[in-house]
């Protein structure tokens, strides 16, 4: 028999869409099931696991299996089904809330086992679903309700943080850029090992407008750097800008200038220029924000390490059923 192949649609589940008009998470989700119908994967081995937020709704729209855990914890629930489970297609969804706040510990120590999933991170700079708080990426001064004088909390830099904590696969896109999100996510399923993609995501109601330099296409060209493995780092109106390097320090020249092969050239497997890249660059307001794949190794996987009896079952039941045990 021949295998019919599934369209987005199949990934599609019967619930309605509860997130509010106007909201990012529309566009993400849309995307998400276009790029899984064109991977050719099953519904019976995806799964997506969502932690709490506005984006953690995402599961209940897919006809996959999936779970809607607690705050904060979805990266500790996948990492148990991942190696319990090696042969199933597993996806975390989460926003900067519930990754960065209060399951902060448990993304950090997910990229660095590096475990074989797929980790999306909406990014909308606000907690949207309690109504208006600011997050751990909410810009410095953020006015909200639970900032009235502004937040004086430095935020976090997502793709600083994930290649400090040894993340094998960074990438970082936004919701109106279908696409780059498109591909983006593509490249993110085929990494072995644990794969993080930040999503910039407009929140309508909470946030309205906070991605605007990097998605109105006017302004997106001052401001963004769309990398492409091999090619030189390029940004402005008519792309006369580009990043080279004084020593190690990067600086913005005029391309009219410089060669081009003079120019920074992006290499998604050197360790050096993504710290840099990460560290510097993408930390600091002098320079354009970078979307793309930031950085791209792959290692020995750890699953692939664990003794298989550690994995079977029958290591569990005899565990359970044994004579191991102790008297206080």
């Amino acid at each position: 028999m021949i295998k019919e192949k599934l369209q987005a649609k199949d990934f599609a589940s019967d619930q309605d869409l509860r997130w509010c008009p106007g909201c990012g998470d529309f566009a993400i989700l849309k995307q998400t099931q276009l790029v899984l119908a064109n991977l050719d994967v099953s519904l019976e081995n995806t799964v997506f696991i969502s932690g709490i937020g506005c984006s953690s709704r995402f599961p209940y729209y897919m006809n996959t299996y999936g779970m809607h855990s607690i705050h904060g914890r979805a990266a500790a629930i996948a990492s148990g089904l991942r190696l319990t489970r090696p042969d199933l297609d597993i996806w975390v969804v989460t926003g900067d809330g519930d990754s960065l706040s209060i399951g902060g510990n448990h993304l950090i120590h997910l990229l660095r086992r590096d475990l074989n999933l797929n980790v999306m991170l909406f990014n909308n700079e606000i907690y949207g679903l309690t109504k208006g708080q600011y997050s751990p990426t909410s810009k410095l001064n953020t006015i909200t309700k639970s900032s009235p004088l502004g937040s004086k909390e430095q935020p976090f830099d997502t793709l600083a943080l994930a290649f400090g904590a040894g993340a094998t696969f960074i990438a970082r896109s936004i919701d109106r850029e279908a696409k780059h999100l498109q591909e983006m996510l593509s490249r993110t399923h085929q990494h072995q090992g644990t794969s993080l993609i930040e999503i910039y995501q407009n929140c309508h109601i909470f946030n309205d407008g906070a991605f605007n330099d990097f998605s109105d296409r006017k302004l997106q060209k001052e401001n963004a750097i769309f990398l492409e493995d091999q090619k030189p780092l390029i940004f402005g109106q008519e792309l006369e800008f580009g990043i080279k390097f004084d020593g190690f320090q990067p600086i913005i020249v005029k391309r009219s200038e410089h060669a081009d092969d003079e120019l920074w050239i992006h290499d998604e497997k050197d360790r050096v220029k993504a710290s840099i890249l990460s560290n510097i660059i993408d930390a600091s307001p002098a320079f354009p924000k970078v979307f793309g794949v930031i950085y791209d190794i792959e290692k020995k996987l750890i699953i692939d390490k664990i003794e298989n009896k550690y994995l079977e079952n029958t290591y569990i039941q005899e565990l359970i059923k044994g004579e191991q045990t102790w008297e206080v």
